[in-house]
């Protein structure tokens, strides 16, 4: 039998314990399973364990066209082989070039252009660099000196798409 990972999050530990513990000190019996699930919701402030697991976050559906269309912009290698026409997919091919940049530090345009070109055989890094800042990747200062990666969790087609560039 499968079964479903709910993941709770409680902002105040004290106020959940207090709730548990009086649930089960009202208890007949020690709880089985079911009755120790609606005793753990309830304390965390569900009215039970079914609402619970309702107000879940949904997973999310990839974009199985966009990821599609990505893929076919980067060579067997996982490089960029041309730029693609929807600015949804350019946003999407912009994430492995996002994720070599490293985190929290300031480069310049050189350091940059270092990172971008091996990945790329159509010899427009410039395209890219300036297309990191549109799609809010990455910054630069108003006279081009410094260059920095905007800290963001990648979306699930951008992950999808460096998991399977990887594999290349």
């Amino acid at each position: 039998m499968s079964h479903d990972v709910t993941p709770l999050y409680v902002a105040d530990v004290s106020a959940f314990t207090k709730a548990l513990r009086k649930s089960l000190s009202e208890a007949d019996s020690f709880p089985g399973h079911a009755a120790m699930l609606a005793m753990v919701a309830k304390a965390a402030g569900f009215r039970n364990h079914q609402h619970l697991k309702a107000e879940q976050p949904k997973a999310q559906e990839l974009d199985e066209l966009a990821l599609k269309r990505a893929l076919r912009v980067f060579d067997d290698h996982g490089r960029m082989i041309r730029w693609p026409k929807w600015t949804k997919v350019q946003g999407l091919c912009l994430w492995p070039f996002w994720a070599l940049m490293p985190a929290h530090q300031d480069l310049t345009e050189k350091q940059v252009n270092e990172i971008l070109k091996p990945g790329l055989t159509f010899g427009d890094h410039v395209l890219l660099r300036r297309s990191l800042i549109d799609h809010k990747l990455a910054t630069r200062t108003t006279d081009g000196r410094v260059y920095r990666r905007i800290e963001q969790r990648p979306t699930p087609e951008a992950l999808a798409l460096m998991d399977r560039l990887k594999k290349r």
